[in-house]
């Protein structure tokens, strides 16, 4: 346990430019964490020591109370694990977690499962986890691999990956990238500008058809005939629209109707 607690003191050194000098290393919250992991996993393992559980859970709780970083005290950690920030952060019971892995705030290992059984993921070992990252479930992520911050990762991740998203997809395996759209999870995401966009170009073709009918008698056939629009909770500043697209329709339809 002592070998792991140099372990983790050292890494810190390795994996933070800001750390400067051991005294200012005693203060970070994700070391301090790390520290009452190790003696609550140890409790926790003691089958035979009575109320080793309780006490566990306790020491697991204060960490808590004094870090804001809530790790399970089943949880397996390897050495070398560094939390950096690290308020939010949550392990849960069954979580393991590999050698060297660098985990920032907000991380959560969660499981998806009410079962008493392995439900939390398992983390290889060098691998890279942003901030907010959630990882859900009895799923794999493979060595050296990173997750981006705020992904959503619900599937196994191989070794050596890059995954992103919501939910997460690997985009980088190997260092090549394997999926050109894999950083469209940003698209849609503005539902009510791409309804008003649609309105828009149904409202202008049908304007422009009306014009060519009163004036010529015939009109274009244009790409946006037809086309549908996904009308999402119709505001007053969509409503306007809605009204004078319907007035243009029915004048079309007039019009049209007296075509010979």
């Amino acid at each position: 346990m002592f070998d792991n607690f140099r372990r983790d003191i050292k890494v810190v050194f390795e994996r933070d430019p800001a750390a400067r000098s051991i005294w200012e290393v005693l203060t970070y919250a994700g070391l301090w964490a790390i520290f009452y992991h190790r003696i609550a996993h140890r409790l926790w393992r003691a089958k035979y020591a009575p109320g080793s559980k309780f006490f566990a859970r306790v020491i697991s709780q204060w960490s808590r109370f004094l870090t804001g970083i809530e790790i399970h005290p089943g949880a397996n950690i390897g050495k070398g694990f560094f939390i950096d920030h690290g308020m939010g952060v949550v392990i849960g019971e069954t979580a393991e977690i590999g050698e060297d892995v660098l985990m920032y705030h907000g991380v959560t290992l969660g499981g998806v499962s009410l079962e008493k059984r392995k439900r939390h993921p398992t983390i290889g070992s060098n691998v890279v986890i942003a901030a907010g990252a959630k990882i859900l479930g009895a799923i794999t992520i493979g060595d050296r691999s990173k997750v981006g911050a705020n992904a959503v990762v619900l599937k196994d991740v191989p070794p050596d990956s890059t995954v992103v998203g919501i939910p997460g997809r690997v985009v980088v395996q190997n260092g090549r990238r394997i999926d050109a759209q894999a950083l469209d999870h940003g698209a849609n995401l503005d539902p009510e500008g791409e309804m008003l966009r649609c309105l828009l170009r149904k409202s202008e073709e049908l304007e422009k058809r009306l014009r060519v009918i009163e004036a010529d008698g015939a009109a274009p056939v244009s790409a946006t005939v037809g086309e549908t629009c996904d009308v999402i909770d119709a505001t007053d500043d969509v409503n306007p629209l809605l009204k004078r697209i319907d007035e243009l329709e029915d004048r079309l339809r007039t019009l049209e109707g007296k075509l010979p």
